[in-house]
């Protein structure tokens, strides 16, 4: 199976060489690496251009010019989009990361043995770990079946079905909501320790809290599920008043009308999901 990765990319001149020489260090390398190199004011493209001379049958890039404002979701799942103009449609699974990640040398080999498993399968990944005194810990923000947004592995027929990947925060969510929706199935495997080098969130301003609430309301979880969901990522991040920021954004979202990301079928399978999950944690 052939993978391509597209790896948005801005003002990673610190880490994206690290990143590109954990990828080109692959097992099994990808048939393609397309950087979209998003209104860097640093190195990152010079860096880019020195790997592209060593690997120019593997690695390319693509330069665009989008707002200033360094928000979560739409502004990477754009610059994403951008890529995905440069890959070759021939893909056997495609990859969205991110430019501050170090993979395992074995990384994607094993990923491809778990689609190769089972043809149902439509999504995998690791686990992210951040340094912490010297010493790599989980970055425990999400739940264990969960894929981060830093690193996703698609089979093309399950990213086509779910429709690819929406330029909204949550994106990383409903992506996996979808796949369950359609009956794809979701693997993380605890074995894949993908070094994080930059703490989630790091370049986010102000604004970006609320945005949180917003993609909870997007999804379609109603006010009840985020509630819930609000305060334990406020508690797992730590900053419990981030809870109130969470519901803020819901309610500005609900009262703004602003639509779904889901039509309302698949809101009611999300809303029926969630409920069982989170029934099955408590019993």
């Amino acid at each position: 199976m052939n993978y391509q990765i597209i790896i948005p990319a801005h003002n990673e001149e610190q880490f994206i060489g690290l990143t590109l020489d954990s990828l080109v260090k692959q097992t099994i390398l990808p048939k393609k690496i397309v950087i979209v190199n998003d209104n860097s004011t640093d190195n990152t493209q010079k860096i880019i251009d020195q790997y592209y001379i060593n690997y120019p049958d593997v690695i390319s890039s693509v330069t665009i010019q989008s707002e200033a404002v360094h928000l979560p979701g739409s502004k990477v799942i754009k610059a994403f989009h951008e890529g995905e103009k440069q890959i070759d449609k021939n893909y056997d699974i495609i990859v969205k990361a991110d430019a501050d990640l170090i993979f395992p040398k074995n990384y994607f080999e094993t990923i491809i043995q778990h689609f190769q498993s089972d043809e149902k399968i439509g999504m995998v990944g690791g686990f992210a770990y951040i340094e912490k005194n010297g010493e790599w810990l989980l970055e425990n923000l999400t739940d264990k079946d969960h894929i981060r947004g830093a690193f996703k592995a698609y089979r093309k027929a399950c990213f086509e079905q779910i429709g690819g990947l929406k330029p909204a925060m949550g994106w990383d969510t409903v992506d996996e909501l979808l796949c369950k929706f359609y009956n794809w199935k979701v693997v993380t495997d605890k074995r894949l320790h993908v070094k994080h080098l930059k703490p989630t969130g790091a370049n986010y301003n102000k604004a970006s809290r609320y945005k949180q609430g917003e993609a909870f309301y997007r999804l379609g979880y109603g006010f009840s599920i985020t509630f819930i969901a609000s305060l334990k990522l406020a508690l797992r991040k730590k900053k419990p008043l981030l809870f109130i920021d969470y519901l803020k954004g819901f309610w500005k979202a609900k009262s703004s009308n602003i639509s779904l990301l889901v039509t309302e079928e698949q809101a009611k399978f999300i809303k029926k999901y969630r409920w069982k999950k989170m029934k099955e944690k408590l019993f």
